[in-house]
């Protein structure tokens, strides 16, 4: 081959290859797309992904906070009853400490009574102060109720 015939070969193929670029830039003018690979269409894909990534992860925050203001709500409600309870606890405690029959023995079956409620108060919550699983005794430092003599 001379080198005249190749010239005028790469001289047709530029022609052709221009040919074609412009005419893919005016198809691509009026709208028409060719894709081979699909690269739009994952381009699209992962751009979808990351939307619904994006919405997920904005419920998932309102859903924390939500879950947050419901916390502190439960944690004030908790604390204003055990602040109500306290106060109860100390009025009833020192009216007992009060009363007239507070240094007179108690009769058996009321103490007995008395120490199966115990009982049953600390298998419900064996950490209760004067239960056998506690860190201490009685925080009140009270001795423990036993039962009098009511026969003498």
């Amino acid at each position: 081959m001379s080198l005249r015939v190749l010239m005028r070969a790469a001289g047709w193929i530029a022609g052709v290859a221009l040919a074609l670029g412009l005419l893919a830039v005016l198809l691509g003018g009026l709208g028409f797309r060719w894709d081979p690979l699909g690269l739009e269409r994952r381009r699209l894909e992962r751009a979808e992904t990351g939307a619904a990534l994006g919405r997920a992860e904005a419920a998932a925050r309102r859903l924390e906070a939500q879950g947050g203001a419901d916390q502190m709500r439960r944690l004030d409600q908790f604390h204003q009853r055990e602040t109500t309870v306290g106060r109860v606890t100390a009025a009833a405690l020192d009216q007992a400490r009060s009363a007239a029959d507070a240094l007179q023995p108690l009769e058996t079956d009321r103490a007995d009574r008395l120490r199966r409620h115990d009982g049953e108060l600390c298998g419900i919550a064996p950490d209760l102060d004067g239960c056998a699983g506690a860190a201490g005794a009685a925080g009140s430092g009270d001795a423990a109720v036993r039962p009098g003599d009511l026969a003498r």
